[in-house]
């Protein structure tokens, strides 16, 4: 009988606040670990996310696609440009390291490029590098770790101690060559300049409860939250509302994919989706007096920058009807995410930006908590069909937007 009543429990809970199922994580490490390194986003978008897009996607829906870039849009009414468009944006690309050059000795020399180089050290990774006789076909390369000191008993005093760190020019790939020619070894294998590597660690799940934990979660995460709000869209379609469910490039580079994508399609509004800080718990930040953001708290919602007012007001009212929790965040000049994209792209569009409070990001020990990738998917559910139903089920226009600007001299005093 107590299995019965805590079963009952269980089912009443909100979709939001259940537990990820296998089926559930397993697709989301499926996209985490796909091999996309900035500028070879192709795995995950084309690889793993297209298969699904068509898998799930309506037969009135499609697929966009782009020439100087792998991005991905999945779109819900491509032939009705009068509805209003709302693109969701997570990004396929990671950041890598990449060959500098090879040494005489089989030495691999890299550069960290996104990653604090003392995160790196002792980790195993992957090498991407083309055929040498056969320009475009890839092979990857394992079975190497990530060195810069070689031994403590090699590393000066101010190292040792702890007074200073290691430096981006001391990385070097470790292939453990030996003996004659290694540098002529290492070449014939195809590797050279500019090569991605990319680091090998798969999400686990955590040992606090809805915890997980892995390299990539900037930004995986935001493409299987594009992916599961795709996947519940098709099956109930919205009537006045055209999603464009975007996987785009080149975002660690400058949100180059997205401002590319967004020129092109236009839309009305954007919602980037992308990891944030659990400033919280984040060492030494307590002193300089930083927004509360904690894990396991809900998706965060950004105000400041270019965000809309009146889009976040739809979102916060969305949000609270249905008990989602969500955590205000703010931002200056600049939102980091690809909510800039139609703001780069000269494209006059609503923008904000939804994340989730992550610890150690860029690093191979990225740390969420499924709870926060939850409320983002369902609170972006919710907002889409409130949207849907406003006016009187005509669904929101775009005049809602340009006529809903705050006016802060008509504001009750206080």
């Amino acid at each position: 009988m107590a299995n019965k009543k805590t079963a009952r429990k269980a089912s009443t809970k909100k979709a939001w606040s259940k537990p990820f199922t296998d089926t559930q994580f397993e697709f989301m490490k499926q996209i985490l670990a796909a091999p996309s390194p900035v500028g070879l986003e192709a795995a995950m978008s084309y690889g793993v996310l297209r298969p699904f897009f068509e898998k799930i996607a309506p037969s009135d829906w499609a697929l966009h696609q782009f020439k100087g870039n792998a991005s991905l849009v999945l779109d819900t009414a491509p032939d009705d440009e009068e509805k209003l468009s709302v693109m969701l944006v997570g990004h396929a690309d990671k950041i890598r390291m990449q060959v500098r050059s090879i040494g005489n000795d089989g030495k691999i020399w890299i550069n960290s490029d996104s990653f604090l180089p003392c995160t790196l050290i002792g980790h195993e990774v992957k090498l991407f590098s083309q055929h040498p006789e056969k320009p475009g076909a890839y092979r990857c390369i394992q079975g190497g770790t990530v060195e810069a000191i070689g031994a403590i008993h090699f590393a000066s005093p101010s190292i040792r101690s702890g007074e200073k760190g290691i430096k981006s020019e001391m990385l070097y790939l470790e292939l453990q060559m030996n003996g004659e020619n290694c540098k002529e070894r290492v070449e014939a294998l195809g590797i050279r300049a500019g090569d991605p590597i990319i680091l090998e660690r798969p999400i686990k799940r955590g040992f606090s409860e809805d915890t997980f934990y892995g390299a990539y979660l900037d930004n995986g995460l935001g493409c299987y939250v594009v992916a599961e709000v795709a996947r519940v869209l098709a099956k109930k379609p919205l009537k006045n509302i055209r999603v464009l469910h975007t996987i785009a490039t080149h975002e660690e580079i400058g949100r180059l994919g997205a401002t590319a994508v967004a020129g092109e399609l236009k839309p009305d509004v954007l919602i980037g989706v992308d990891v944030n800080h659990d400033l919280d718990a984040a060492p030494g930040m307590g002193a300089k007096r930083m927004n509360n953001l904690s894990m396991g708290k809900g998706f965060s919602l950004t105000n400041g920058s270019i965000t809309s007012c009146y889009l976040n007001q739809i979102i916060e009212e969305s949000c609270r009807a249905e008990g989602i929790p969500y955590q205000p965040d703010l931002s200056g000049r600049d939102t980091g995410t690809d909510a800039m994209a139609s703001s780069l792209a000269g494209v006059d569009s609503a923008a904000t930006s939804i994340g989730f409070p992550i610890r150690n990001m860029h690093t191979i020990s990225e740390t969420g908590h499924t709870a926060d990738v939850a409320t983002a998917i369902h609170g972006i559910l919710s907002t889409l069909r409130t949207m849907d139903k406003m006016n009187r089920g005509k669904g929101l226009k775009r005049k809602d937007f340009t006529n809903n600007h705050p006016d802060l001299t008509d504001v009750e005093v206080v």
